[in-house]
């Protein structure tokens, strides 16, 4: 079996930012076991922002990007170092790998990387994965880690995804807050989820939280790869979550598969604006997969620019797709409506290609 798993900043650091050594040490020992019994592990770990901190001394995480990224540079190889050791208890060798977006949209390079992935798996390599934050043209991205485990998992063509966290798995309600909440065992690929505040994380260490979990564990899903959202800290959870134990949060496969382009741009884009369409537009998109066309167009809203990620609603306001546009913002207020003979030879036809669309419902 391929496994992608992934473990966040606050299962691998402690209070104070510190690398959690016997953490490293209890995951490495399970990489181990597993890829003893014939398994492929290739994990996902957060914590070097946060090992940066530590390392410099500094009493708080700061928040802008240019210190951030230098703090991941100073955290990263102390990340790593500690990973080193650990799996060389085992006889085993660690190998970094430090990735963008860009390593999965972009189809050369998504290739690329999975033959480098590949080849450091028969060179018996234990590959550990972080963005590479520290040259990211962005801004550091809340959950980026847990959606690129999702899109490695999409790369690798694994058979699950363990996404391992400080929390259980998914609950009903925030059980912080709410005495009734229970955790949710199994997820279908159609069942309705609960909303989860898209910012929460439960510690100030990490940039994640549980709403980036589920996005890449929907992700997973729809890449036709079983996920699981489950707690670091429970004894042997990486061996459990691969033999099929009741750990966490269970999502099923969905019989919808996406290819990693399309999964960045329904779950891993930042999202610069949203355009209204009527109804026609609206049953064209959802029932005959078509690309959205200018005529379609009613509302446009915000200030976005060409090839950028833009959420599609209906008339009630209902998120239905998210999708790559061809025109910037002004330029689409001004054609929006028209139908297609009317448009000038220069403008796009299209305001979304239906290749680079995602129905989201």
């Amino acid at each position: 079996m391929r496994i992608v798993a992934k473990i966040g900043t606050s299962s691998i650091t402690d209070s104070l930012g510190v690398i959690d050594v016997d953490m490293v040490r209890s995951l490495c020992a399970q990489i181990a076991e597993l890829r003893a019994q014939g398994h492929r592990v290739l994990l996902v770990s957060s914590g070097a922002v946060s090992a940066g901190v530590s390392a410099l001394g500094l009493s708080s995480r700061p928040t802008d990007v240019l210190t951030l990224q230098a703090l991941s540079a100073a955290g990263q190889s102390r990340l790593m170092d500690t990973y080193n050791r650990a799996l060389a208890e085992h006889g085993l060798v660690g190998a970094q790998a430090l990735l963008v977006a860009n390593d999965f949209i972009d189809r050369r390079q998504y290739l690329h990387t999975r033959r480098m992935l590949e080849r450091l798996d028969e060179l018996g390599c234990v590959t550990i994965v972080n963005e590479n934050d520290a040259i990211a043209s962005h801004e550091l991205r809340y959950g980026d880690n847990d959606r690129i485990a999702a899109l490695l998992a999409n790369n690798v063509a694994a058979d699950l995804l363990v996404l391992l966290t400080d929390t259980p798995g998914l609950y009903t309600a925030d059980p912080r807050s709410d005495s009734s909440a229970r955790l949710i065992a199994s997820v279908s690929a159609v069942d309705p989820l609960p909303q989860v505040a898209a910012g929460a994380t439960g510690s100030n260490r990490g940039s994640g939280g549980m709403a980036s979990k589920l996005s890449a564990a929907q992700m997973a899903a729809w890449s036709g790869v079983r996920a699981v959202i489950a707690d670091a800290h429970q004894d042997r959870v990486l061996i459990d979550a691969v033999h099929g134990l009741p750990v966490g949060t269970t999502f099923q496969p969905s019989s919808r598969r996406l290819s990693a382009r399309k999964l960045w741009i329904g779950f891993a884009s930042s999202v610069s604006g949203s355009v209204v369409v009527d109804d026609g537009a609206r049953r064209a998109l959802t029932e005959r997969g078509t690309s959205l066309l200018p005529a379609g167009v009613v509302q446009v809203d915000g200030d976005f620019a060409e090839d950028d990620i833009v959420e599609v609603r209906d008339g009630d306001g209902v998120v239905i797709a998210r999708g790559m546009v061809l025109s910037d913002a002004v330029t689409l207020r001004r054609i929006a409506g028209r139908r297609t003979g009317d448009l000038p030879s220069e403008v796009p036809h299209e305001v979304i290609h239906r290749d680079d669309l995602v129905l989201l419902r």
